[in-house]
């Protein structure tokens, strides 16, 4: 976003701090000393794409390139989308505000096939065409990459190339070449050719597809010398691989707002659903000790109180019960909690859950995918009735009051009768917690249809239609209700638009563009979807959207992603998907032999794991948490915010100070009881879009450090951006009132000079005005906050305004009980402007007034 605009519309948009920079750990570089710029794409909402591993993975590995740039690129929200609209301005990266059109290679993560659209409004809104074919030799590159990669074909026309695989040594190398292509002056078709050659990379150009008369594919025809296919890019080792450990810490609170760390990757579990368990072999495990330096390094690094430990299947890690032993050990008094996001059904081992739960404790998750264990055995899910119905008891016994149950439905050879065992099999779930002695235990079931993908046993089969997948889910809804049972589902519309998508081809991507044009974004969120806009897409393209969902594939038919490869043998998943129709199981070639997959050569690809580990740490100090019973000391902070953080909310506010006393080392205390909250409170929320030149913040401390109150100062200013800056602190007795107690008024300068454009308001008008407000204003007023009308007491509220010149006001607000006045309503009130007019008002509070006590 451009710096000399980004003032006049911010406010006017929600959740402003999606837009700013200067986030912890982000890195800026100048483009005149860099030999090339990567724009990297996620084409969802920043809270959702900073929650996403691997743009933080590909962000450091560029950027650990002295010579290199990588900045980020958010899909803005509606709002946003019509203020650059309507201004004429491109989208561009958070670090700079460049448009995507400024870079010589940008990329987009494909993780989810109803993000189509919104990858082609970030296209057209950042300057960059469409269709790679119309792009000329001053156009950037454009990549993708994700687990989309595996069939790009109904988006291939829009990409100049597709890196399909283990992304974060490959980036560097492609980022290395086209700076080297771009200085050597070679054309853009040269450049795609180099590319070609780069192990992992598709490029859509180099190869010609063609159909027979009943719509499958004739022939894909390589248009470039001994490039006949792609081999997806593998990272044999994931401890060879440079692991960074300074993640870009959000201002704004992301969907995983935690540090995550991967500690491994692949599955070789088998599940014949699941794409992620073929396109990711082989098991490769990190190594224990790493992935604990990885954790301190982190934390330390990032301020979080909460890790993730990330895996296809966390509770298959070799060593598991260790390492998490080891992680509490070392940071349970730091107050660390740890999440395990995919526990398997029988490996949460009561050591697990009791190292878990000491830090705390929410709901938990199983997946039986199928209701009966004949359907299980199909999908080589190997999971007995007995296991789920023992897992689930021993979590309610370890202390757990919900559990999460997820289903799908759908899969090949279902009946009326497995989608009846779903709510047998919930109902059996619950009386688990009753017969561990819970009274109150809630079991929620989330069931989605089963969506067939590439590179799997099922690519073959059919999705079933939407009316049947309607039916499915109206009868789950029906009876968990009856069995008071908790229901969630995925919408069927969406998953048979996905399934569209999923097993599509390059004549698609008319339909995408169609659907793009009709103001299709953000399908992937169920309140923005349409489903009615994309039955009229398909009926305008003539496409008959069960020719991709619904039909069977024949063995030899030649589907959209044969010319790439996964790794995985087809003959491998064909003879698999023949197993499961006879219900057989194929083993975990972990514990079990070789399945001969086509994946590993056994040399440098094979499964890595570590089964010895058991060096574990001592315990360490607590740097940031204390012991309730410690001495407790309370400190006064008065400090700043100004400048584009500004637009911080409140609870953003605090989410960034609070990590910067965990960063600082400081030993805040914590409240007693389920979800112990730190001991910090302030005087008054500063609204959105003000700045500040004095705040005040309480926090209890430990007598832990004993720490002076300008070592304090000292520390948090040193972790903060400048934009939030400590002046003072102060040791004050615990038993004062708080701050909210006491704050007596609050001054402000209000600058109307660029606020007021256009509506015909000079200086003897606002002198005017003032006067008549101050003589006439009435003992109380209505007005509205979002959406709800508001009644104050402004003879009450508004002590003073006064004219510091002839577009400068001053105004003292008196703290009162109940419903407060904010200055931009005062304004508003005062000018008779539209609460968005209002709120363009730029204001500074100068001073908050404490009573004395």
């Amino acid at each position: 976003m451009s710096e000399t605009t980004i003032e006049d519309y911010l406010p006017l948009v929600r959740r402003p701090a999606r837009y700013i920079d200067s986030e912890l750990n982000s890195v800026r570089k100048d483009p005149a000393k860099v030999r090339m710029s990567f724009a990297l794409c996620f084409p969802d909402t920043y809270e959702m794409g900073m929650s996403h591993q691997g743009i933080h993975v590909l962000y450091q590995a560029v950027n650990a390139v002295e010579d290199l740039a990588c900045e980020r690129a958010f899909a803005p929200w509606k709002d946003m989308e019509e203020q650059l609209v309507a201004r004429g301005l491109p989208l561009g990266t958070l670090e700079s505000g460049r448009a995507l059109s400024e870079f010589e290679l940008v990329g987009f993560s494909l993780q989810y096939e109803l993000s189509y659209t919104t990858i082609l409004m970030m296209m057209d809104l950042g300057g960059v065409l469409l269709m790679a074919s119309e792009r000329g030799e001053l156009d950037p590159i454009v990549i993708g990459g994700g687990p989309g990669a595996f069939n790009p074909e109904p988006v291939a026309d829009f990409f100049d190339c597709i890196l399909l695989g283990d992304g974060e040594e490959a980036v560097v190398e492609i980022c290395e070449l086209v700076a080297i292509a771009r200085e050597e002056g070679a054309e853009r078709g040269e450049i795609l050719k180099r590319l070609a050659r780069v192990a992992g990379v598709y490029v859509p150009s180099l190869f010609k597809v063609s159909y027979k008369g009943d719509g499958t594919i004739k022939e894909v025809t390589p248009l470039m010398e001994g490039y006949i296919g792609v081999t997806r890019r593998f990272l044999p080792d994931l401890n060879s691989a440079p692991f960074r450990s300074r993640p870009v810490v959000p201002f704004v609170e992301a969907v995983h707002d935690r540090l995550a760390v991967e500690i491994a990757r692949g599955c070789t579990r088998g599940c014949r659903f699941c794409q992620a368990g073929m396109t990711y072999r082989p098991l490769r495990e990190r190594e224990p000790a790493k992935v604990l330096e990885y954790i301190r390094e982190g934390l330390e690094n990032t301020g979080y109180e909460d890790v993730s430990l990330l895996s296809l299947s966390t509770g298959d890690y070799t060593s598991i019960e260790p390492l998490l032993c080891s992680v509490m050990g070392a940071f349970a008094g730091d107050r660390v909690s740890v999440s395990l996001p995919s526990m398997r059904v029988g490996t949460l081992s009561e050591t697990l859950a009791t190292e878990i739960k000491k830090v705390r404790k929410t709901g938990f998750t199983m997946a039986p995918e199928a209701g009966s264990e004949r359907l299980r055995a199909v999908i080589n899910k190997g999971i007995t009735e007995e296991d789920l119905l023992k897992g689930s008891r021993d979590i309610f016994t370890l202390g757990w009051r919900a559990i999460k149950l997820y289903f799908m439905t759908g899969l090949p050879t279902e009946t009326d009768e497995d989608i009846e065992e779903i709510i047998r099999l919930a109902f059996d779930v619950r009386r688990e917690g009753r017969r561990a002695g819970l009274h109150s235990v809630k079991v929620n079931v989330s069931a989605a249809a089963f969506v067939p993908k590439p590179f799997t046993p099922f690519q073959w089969e059919p999705q079933i239609t939407l009316e049947e997948s309607r039916r499915k889910l109206a009868y789950l809804r029906r009876n968990t209700r009856d069995k008071k049972l908790g229901f969630k589902w995925h919408d069927a519309e969406m998953s048979e638009l996905e399934g569209v998508f999923s097993r599509g081809d390059r004549r698609l991507s008319s339909a995408i563009i169609r659907a793009y044009e009709k103001g299709r974004r953000f399908d992937g969120w169920s309140d923005e979807f349409s489903w009615e806009v994309w039955q009229e897409v398909f009926k305008e393209e003539g496409i008959d959207r069960s020719f991709y969902s619904s039909r069977r594939r024949t063995k030899d038919e030649i589907l959209p992603w044969d010319h790439l490869d996964c790794g995985v043998k087809k003959e491998f998943l064909w003879n698999d998907r023949e197993a499961s129709l006879r219900g057989e199981a194929i083993p975990d070639c972990r514990v079990d032999r070789c399945t001969d997959c086509g994946v590993c050569d056994h040399k440098v690809l094979k499964n890595v794991i570590f089964k010895d580990y058991k060096d574990l740490p001592m315990r360490r100090a607590s740097r940031a948490g204390a012991e309730q019973g410690d001495k407790k000391i309370r400190v006064r902070l008065e400090f700043a915010k100004k400048g584009r953080l500004k637009y911080l909310s409140h609870l953003e506010l605090n989410r960034t100070i609070f990590r910067a006393i965990r960063r600082a080392g400081l030993p805040v205390a914590y409240s007693e009881g389920f979800h112990p909250q730190p001991k910090i409170n302030y005087a008054t929320p500063l609204p959105v879009g003000m700045e500040s030149e004095q705040e005040f913040m309480d926090m209890e401390l430990t007598a832990l450090g004993n720490f002076t109150p300008a070592q304090i100062v000292k520390r948090l200013n040193a972790e903060l951006p400048e934009d939030i800056n400590f002046n003072t602190a102060t040791f004050i007795p615990l038993q004062l009132p708080s701050l909210s107690a006491i704050m007596e008024k609050q001054r402000y300068i209000i600058y109307l000079k660029n606020s007021l454009v256009g509506l015909d308001i000079g200086s003897d008008e606002i002198e005017r005005t003032v006067r008549d407000f101050l003589e006439n204003r009435l003992t109380e007023v209505e007005f509205e906050r979002a959406g709800k009308k508001k009644v104050v007491n402004l003879k009450q509220q508004v002590e003073t305004i006064d004219i510091k010149d002839e577009f400068t006001l001053g105004l003292t607000l008196r703290s009162s009980a109940g419903v407060s006045i904010k200055p931009h309503e005062v304004m508003a009130l005062l000018f008779q402007l539209p609460s968005e007019q209002a709120s363009l008002i730029s204001i500074l509070k100068t001073r908050t007034v404490l009573k004395s006590h």
